[in-house]
């Protein structure tokens, strides 16, 4: 298992907000304004310093866990990330309370997921709680378990009706979105933050148009001095598409075997590396159905698939200790011939970095089964990735450095999970984290299905998850997958 690659954790945290915004339809400042707007209504409220730290935090945690529901909304709705960019923006109180009964099983997953993201990033009870029960509300008829007010920490709240005053004022305007918030009083949330907001939002928002949510936000002492691991983002932007699951790390694992072997100095291999980790960013921004679609379906969804890279390269560049890497990752669908994007830049315009990367996310792309398409077989795969190279569409340097080591086309051998789970609940884990129901990890198995169900129910125990995507998301973590 490669080594973890530290960022500080506030820098984890952010790109995770990216990730969220595009995966919910939202404009990628989505998730900072809303918490710069937190941070100034839990002090309107009469709130402390630490409660408007772990307001921010939350709110740019909220959409954390909304990967690993996406195969579901996809379900659901048809189109995960447009569906959800709508229900964000329905200001009838009564047709958003509709919707959101129909989402118990979703939103179980979202809280679970977004909660252990906030425990494994190390943040303090008061933030990783309120992301368990970000979709409860005052009157006690939220998701997933209806609490009572009493028992919701006061962080939802704020993060709640700041979250709704920045969508409802961008998409309704200010008087609408005022209007709309006062309809939601003591039922979504308390009356005394509507009053708050109500007595300020002219004054929030102007500052906001000024640029009040791009400066620096001051990062909460107990999290100056934490990293986290990159890996983590990778894992969280892949719990997306089920058959995605570890790919990130499969292909920055390739890419920086791939600079080894071309001798590109080691700082390079780093930086390759982690490029290659945040490279699929921009995919949260796609809906499940066009990546499960074996062939593009219309213009609109290949220019879509087109921005993939675009939509990495501007989020993450946002992030001054991912700069570097997030111009590597943007360059992943280039091609040497003109024929790639978002770019269509050609030859010399693309350096080595972005050669490797290039290489390597092909030649795991070849390598990995998706919907309608099977994995190459190894000759299979070598072949069609020389066969890019003989066209001019990629570096063929890159592509000796990557074949001449075919073990690399395996996905990395679990870690050793003797202590943890048991070699067979590893592999009942791994045909699950893939989307397979129980009846086909059974098939696949060759198990019954009702053994697969008493396999799960220990995977759940063991690891202390109650969803699929929550026990993938720390399987991953662990080195488990």
């Amino acid at each position: 298992m490669q080594p973890s690659s530290p960022i500080q954790v506030f820098d984890a945290i952010r790109a995770l907000a990216f990730v969220g915004d595009l995966s919910m339809g939202q404009p990628i400042d989505h998730s900072a304004r809303t918490a710069w707007l937190a941070s100034r209504l839990a002090a309107a409220a009469g709130c402390d310093e630490a409660v408007q730290g772990h307001a921010a935090c939350a709110s740019l945690l909220r959409w954390s866990g909304c990967t690993a529901n996406a195969p579901e909304f996809s379900d659901l709705l048809g189109d995960d990330v447009g569906g959800r960019r709508t229900m964000l923006a329905t200001a009838s109180a009564r047709a958003a309370a509709d919707f959101a009964g129909s989402i118990s099983p979703l939103a179980e997953i979202h809280c679970e997921v977004s909660g252990d993201i906030a425990r494994t990033l190390g943040m303090p009870a008061a933030v990783e709680l309120p992301l368990r029960h970000m979709f409860e509300t005052f009157d006690g008829q939220g998701k997933p378990l209806g609490l009572e007010a009493a028992r919701i920490p006061l962080e939802v709240f704020i993060v709640t009706v700041a979250g709704d005053l920045e969508i409802f004022s961008r998409v309704h305007g200010l008087n609408n979105a005022l209007r709309y918030i006062a309809e939601r009083a003591d039922a979504r949330y308390p009356g005394f933050l509507v009053d708050a907001a109500h007595r300020h939002a002219v004054d929030w928002l102007h500052m906001l148009e000024q640029g009040a949510s791009t400066e620096p936000m001051p990062v909460p002492t107990a999290l100056q001095d934490i990293t986290a691991p990159l890996e983590l983002i990778a894992d969280v932007i892949d719990l997306k598409l089920p058959w995605m699951t570890g790919y990130s790390r499969r292909v920055a694992e390739a890419a920086q075997r791939g600079a080894a072997a071309m001798g590109l100095e080691p700082a390079q291999q780093q930086r390759i590396y982690r490029a290659g980790l945040i490279h699929g960013i921009g995919r949260a921004s796609v809906p499940n159905g066009v990546w499960d679609s074996p062939g593009v379906r219309s213009e609109a969804d290949a220019e879509r698939l087109r921005l993939v890279p675009y939509w990495t390269e501007r989020a993450a560049r946002r992030i001054d200790t991912l700069r570097a890497e997030a111009e590597i990752a943007s360059f992943v669908d280039e091609r040497l011939d003109g024929s790639g994007f978002f770019r269509g830049v050609k030859g010399a315009a693309i350096d080595a970095e972005g050669r490797v990367l290039a290489a390597a996310a092909h030649w795991v792309s070849l390598n990995t089964a998706r919907p309608g398409k099977p994995a190459l077989a190894q000759a299979e795969a070598v072949a069609a990735l020389r066969a890019e190279g003989d066209a001019g569409r990629l570096d063929a340097q890159a592509i000796a450095a990557l074949t001449g080591h075919p073990a690399s086309a395996a996905a990395a051998s679990p870690a050793d999970a003797s202590a943890l789970l048991s070699g067979r609940e590893v592999e009942v884990l791994g045909r699950i984290s893939l989307g397979e129901s129980n009846k086909e990890a059974a098939r696949s198995l060759g198990i019954s299905p009702s053994t697969v169900r008493a396999h799960l129910e220990n995977i759940f125990r063991k690891l202390g998850c109650t969803t699929r995507a929550a026990a993938t998301l720390k399987a991953l973590t662990l080195g488990l997958l």
